[in-house]
């Protein structure tokens, strides 16, 4: 048995928290509203979400319950997240989620038992208790990862070596959460065309600013990929993604992933997170943001995992 660093942490069962849950989900982003001493020095491999049973009750009693969790891989350490992101930030401005990491959620097991025989077991399980109990703070204890990986039916042996292959992860989808929906729309991943391309223009002008600065010629190009770069004898293709969430993971095509893995370009990642948007802004006025840049970038079979297929319909009768 094999224990691994998790942050524990509980959400609260009011529209809020569920919009901010499928909201968090959806960008692959996690925030608390204050640090605890013991962050600056943590390293979760794993993060659980868990909602759908009240922690203000002695531990009995809460051993007796059930509860949803989301088993999530944590793929940036802790960090201060310095724009507005989720909902209920936006819809004030402010930040009130400062502490962040990001998620790569694997998937969803409901109705688990809370008692020393669920995956959670005792030391896990009052984890989730305490983090609900102080208002959603993680709460970090070590666990063996195997038996949640089972619950939520992902197909990897942790002890023999110790990673999860995306693509043999079930299909996540942030609908399973069935938050509220938000006046005037759902609770969606920048679902207004306009802010969307607003972020996607402010994370390629610096991308061009920063090929520009090594003395690269940049054109902008949209498609097939975002920016063809020139130096002397030397070319570089960019792909360049924005999001206001952590640098967790991005959505690809199947022509940007083809493109990235054809041996005859050479292709770089360039993507800016923690975006700040101003939403009371009528042009949605764009600052800051961090950058993560991968040179020579090829993306791996096992960190893809498919959105939808293309089902080719058989001949008729």
């Amino acid at each position: 048995m094999k224990r691994e660093p998790f942050v524990m942490v509980h959400v609260g069962q009011r529209p809020k928290s569920r919009i901010n849950l499928e909201y968090g989900l959806r960008t692959r982003s996690w925030g608390f509203p204050k640090s605890k001493p013991e962050y600056s020095s943590a390293r979760p491999r794993f993060a659980v979400l868990a909602t759908g049973a009240g922690p203000r009750v002695p531990l009995g009693e809460w051993l007796e319950q059930r509860i949803d969790l989301w088993l999530c891989e944590v793929r940036t350490d802790f960090y201060e997240g310095r724009a507005p992101h989720w909902p209920d930030e936006e819809a004030q401005n402010t930040v009130k989620y400062p502490v962040r990491f990001g998620i790569e959620p694997l998937d969803v097991a409901r109705g688990v038992s809370l008692d020393e025989h669920g995956p959670l077991g005792l030391v896990g399980s009052d984890a989730v208790r305490r983090s609900g109990i102080e208002r959603g703070i993680g709460k970090l204890c070590e666990l063996d990862p195997q038996p949640l990986l089972d619950a939520v039916g992902v197909q990897a042996d942790w002890a023999q070596r110790q990673y999860v292959p995306l693509n043999r992860a079930p299909r996540f989808t942030a609908e399973q959460v069935e938050a509220p929906k938000r006046p005037g729309g759902g609770a969606g991943f920048i679902s207004d065309p306009k802010k969307r391309k607003a972020v996607e223009l402010h994370a390629e002008n610096m991308a061009v600013a920063h090929y520009e600065r090594q003395g690269w010629t940049v054109e902008r190009l949209g498609k097939p990929y975002d920016l063809h770069c020139t130096r002397a004898r030397e070319e570089r293709r960019v792909e360049v993604k924005g999001t206001t969430g952590a640098a967790t993971s991005v959505e690809l095509t199947v022509n940007e992933v083809e493109h990235a893995r054809n041996p005859r370009h050479t292709v770089d990642l360039y993507v800016v997170s923690d975006i700040s948007v101003d939403v009371h802004s009528s042009e949605y006025a764009m600052s800051g943001g961090r950058v993560t840049h991968f040179e020579d970038w090829y993306p791996e079979e096992e960190d893809l995992r498919p959105r939808k297929f293309e089902y080719r319909l058989p001949f008729a009768n």
